[in-house]
């Protein structure tokens, strides 16, 4: 008895540890396209992204390399929507994946999905330059025009 107790509390553990990469295996990020997640403890400028019917306000934002924005996200839109910062065609190959799972959740350093007149908070810190983007990835907003630009300096 004492054995199978163990070996199920094991099991549970393993099944426990597996879960989010099952769910999410997507989104394991060790390294980001357009930098990293940023320190809530260290200084940064907001900027407010409103979330509307297929589009974001603003839709392009210039930081400067090693800049730590707050990104304050509202959704003002009647239904749900995401903000998914990475490069194009990040955002265009993860578009195909939720195609297949149109009902996949974002909430990472770099994303997040939120229902209608919900907010969120995303700190980023800028670490490479270039040109990349904020997309909603629900399938056919971004063909829509939900796609926004942040150009690093």
């Amino acid at each position: 008895m004492k054995k199978m107790m163990i070996a199920g509390a094991g099991l549970a553990a393993l099944v426990t540890l597996a879960w989010p990469a099952y769910g999410h295996d997507k989104h394991a990020h060790e390294t980001y396209s357009a930098g990293e997640p940023g320190n809530p403890k260290k200084p940064s400028r907001t900027i407010q992204v409103e979330m509307s019917e297929m589009t974001y306000t603003p839709s392009r934002i210039e930081v400067k390399r090693g800049e730590q924005i707050r990104f304050v996200i509202r959704n003002v839109s009647k239904e749900d929507h995401e903000f998914l910062l990475a490069t194009t065609e990040e955002n265009l190959k993860h578009a195909e994946d939720m195609k297949k799972n149109p009902h996949m959740e974002h909430d990472d350093s770099n994303g997040v999905r939120l229902k209608r007149k919900k907010s969120a908070e995303i700190i980023w810190k800028f670490t490479k330059p270039g040109t990349f983007e904020y997309s909603c990835l629900i399938p056919d907003h971004r063909d829509y025009g939900m796609v926004g630009k942040v150009t690093v300096k």
